[in-house]
């Protein structure tokens, strides 16, 4: 099976194609952004982006993977450039533990495509199903608002 990752054709051999797309990401490529949280799809922390779109990787089986394009944490910057919503995180503060980070970025980073003006209000709805423990809830927001303000800059460039 070949699967598409980060931008580069991954040839897989002997495994199962009911693997969880996690397992093969974290334990088969050394692909460290998306975590192993909950296993189950609830708390957000293995999101990756398949064909664009956020997708909880522990419940998303390998052969579900097969002819798409999947971007992992580590796929998100370009030319030595982090993406914005990577830059908010950071600018902003956005992480304690940075357990949920991950996912909370990879969930902007699919509303950012579809709407780079979100509201706060879109904001939070998506990502009401990321969990964070910590409590660094205002800090993502603000984040969020910051990597909104860098996409608007990079367009007007």
């Amino acid at each position: 099976m070949e699967i598409k990752v980060n931008d580069r054709l991954v040839a897989l051999s002997n495994i199962p194609p009911e693997t969880p797309l996690l397992y093969v990401l974290r334990n088969d490529l050394q692909l460290n952004g998306p975590k192993y949280g909950c296993g189950l799809g609830e708390c957000g922390a293995c999101t990756v982006l398949i064909d664009g779109v956020a997708a909880r990787s522990c419940s998303t089986p390998l052969s579900a993977a097969q002819g798409k394009t999947i971007t992992t944490l580590e796929g998100l910057s370009q030319e030595g450039h982090l993406h914005p919503v990577q830059q908010g995180f950071i600018d902003e503060q956005a992480a304690q533990c940075g357990y949920c980070t991950n996912g909370m970025i990879m969930t902007l980073v699919a509303l950012f495509e579809r709407d780079p003006q979100a509201s706060e209000q879109q904001i939070k709805n998506e990502l009401a199903f990321n969990l964070c423990r910590c409590g660094t809830h205002l800090e993502i927001l603000a984040a969020a608002q910051q990597a909104k303000r860098l996409l608007a800059e990079r367009g007007a460039q």
